[in-house]
């Protein structure tokens, strides 16, 4: 696979993730278990993860390099929720970790492989 195919993937696989971050968050804490009947202000955790939204679709490096790291929080809050919710919060946990662990491999991926290809950072 050409380099220039390996940076639109990785950035498809970014933005896909992000955004399904984004909307699990507050699904999760609006409608689909909220702690509190008719949500919570819970749903405000996913407003970081819109600030990098911007980036990632501008292709910007240095965002996929510190959402590699914000991500981590995110990974956090969902291995703790999955072990000490119960259903169905402990269901929509795992695929936050799901979800945060690809955008983390995507990010990683994406900022490895235009490292490698000069013309492309």
């Amino acid at each position: 696979m050409n380099k220039s195919r390996q940076i639109d993937l990785t950035r498809w696989l970014a933005t896909a993730s992000l955004t399904g971050l984004i909307a699990l968050g507050l699904a999760w804490e609006w409608w689909l278990a909220p702690i509190r009947p008719g949500g919570s202000l819970l749903a405000l955790k996913v407003l970081p993860l819109v600030l990098p939204l911007a980036g990632v679709l501008k292709n910007r490096m240095y965002t996929y390099r510190w959402l590699s790291l914000l991500v981590w929080l995110y990974f956090t809050e969902g291995v703790v929720r999955a072990w000490s919710d119960a259903a169905p919060s402990n269901y929509l946990a795992m695929l936050e970790v799901l979800l945060c662990l690809l955008l983390f491999t995507a990010c990683a991926l994406h900022v490895r492989v235009r490292l490698k290809t000069p013309a492309a950072v």
